[in-house]
């Protein structure tokens, strides 16, 4: 299944997407919103897309490839992370390769998902956490509905020192 909308187009990952996979896994910025210390290699890579499984329902978690529809070129991804079947609720998160950021695609790839999860998927809320000083990424959030509901303090190290991050969450009524 392909979701589309007229900027963007959402698919699984393919074994082509390696070299974006390696790029958003390992970079510098993105660093802090990840949960792990070390870097990917593209070996693991591959062992993850060659054993990639859609099934939200028995991996809670979904990934998605975000396609620029004007050049066909992946662009980025957006994950659905923790899934919780009985309470209907999941984490997301989204990466765009830095240059093509500001176009336009995150807004377009973050409503699709959440059309997707909503009318699809049954889910009843999505939230995101966001580093209190990233206005980027609140923006979009902000853009496609989600409301701040909570600051957890200090929560993201960056070097000696602690930022807050913000909760973000869209309900689905």
């Amino acid at each position: 299944m392909i979701l589309s909308n007229d900027i963007i187009e959402l698919r699984a990952p393919e074994p082509s997407d390696l070299d974006l996979l390696f790029i958003l896994e390992n970079e510098q910025t993105r660093a802090e919103c990840a949960f792990t210390t070390a870097p990917a290699s593209r070996n693991q890579i591959w062992k993850y897309l060659d054993s990639y499984d859609s099934d939200i329902y028995s991996t809670r978690q979904l990934r998605l490839v975000i396609v620029d529809k004007s050049t066909g070129q992946p662009a980025g991804v957006i994950d659905l992370s923790d899934y919780e079947p009985r309470d209907r609720r999941a984490f997301v998160g989204i990466s765009i390769l830095e240059p093509l950021r500001g176009r336009g695609l995150g807004k377009a790839a973050l409503s699709l998902l959440c059309d997707y999860a909503a009318e699809t998927l049954g889910m009843h809320q999505l939230s995101a956490q966001i580093a209190v000083d990233n206005t980027a990424s609140r923006r979009l959030f902000e853009a496609c509905g989600f409301k701040t509901c909570g600051r957890l303090r200090s929560w993201i190290r960056r070097g000696p020192h602690y930022i807050d991050a913000l909760i973000c969450q869209r309900l689905f009524v």
